[in-house]
This record gives structure tokens, C-alpha cells and sequence, in this order.
């Protein structure tokens, strides 16, 4: 049996990506939006954000191979699914839950400047 920590690691970027952008546009928000927090959590550019959707690696992959995770994301605090961010010990979950927690705020209408910890 696979645990659910091994099937968001498994999971590629590509299949979760248009929920992200489904959640924030049914919100008035934009996927440029969308791509702003991913640029700022993980470093990937434009070209590079395209070619993670295109090979569709992983999320492990996907993180692992971030050209700069950002400091701040240690800030970012709250429940998401009923856990605290801050509380979870595996790297790969912590680092999803941590990019479903920005979606979530850009959802709930907040301000890119504080979602973005600036």
C-alpha cells in the first residue's frame, strides 16, 4: 500500500498545476498569478516552469530540482487539510503543502505582496 506522502511525491507537477490555476481564476485571480508564486517559492522562471508542465516530473522532482527555493517560505504557517504547515517533517509534503497554502491565500483574495512574505 502507498502512503499518501509517496503518492504527492509520485504525483506529477503537470496533472495538479491547472487546479491551481482553476482555484485562483474561479476566485477573479489570474495563472500569472499563479506563476508568481511558483516563481517566487522555487526560483523556476517562465521557460523553466514550462518544461516541468511539459515532462511532467514530479513533485519530488519538481522540488528537488528547483533552481532556489526561497528562504522566506519558512514563514508561511497556517492548516492546510487540517495540518499545520509548519508541522510537517517530510520535505517534499511540506514543501507542496506550503505552495497549496499561497494558492489558497491568492483564492481567498489576499494581497500578492503578503502572500509573497514581502
Amino acid at each position: 500500500m502507498v502512503s499518501s506522502i509517496e503518492r504527492v511525491r509520485r504525483m506529477s507537477f503537470a496533472s495538479v498545476y491547472p487546479h491551481y490555476v482553476a482555484k485562483a481564476e474561479k476566485k477573479g485571480r489570474t495563472q500569472a498569478e499563479v506563476d508568481e508564486i511558483i516563481h517566487w517559492l522555487t526560483g523556476y522562471d517562465e521557460q523553466g516552469l514550462a518544461e516541468v508542465l511539459a515532462d511532467e516530473r514530479s513533485f519530488e522532482a519538481f522540488f528537488d530540482l528547483a533552481p532556489a527555493m526561497n528562504p522566506a517560505r519558512s514563514a508561511i504557517t497556517g492548516v492546510v487539510c487540517g495540518v499545520r504547515v509548519e508541522d510537517i517533517e517530510d520535505a517534499v509534503m511540506r514543501e507542496a503543502r506550503y505552495l497549496d497554502k499561497l494558492i489558497d491565500e491568492l483564492a481567498r483574495g489576499k494581497a500578492m505582496e503578503k502572500i509573497l512574505r514581502a
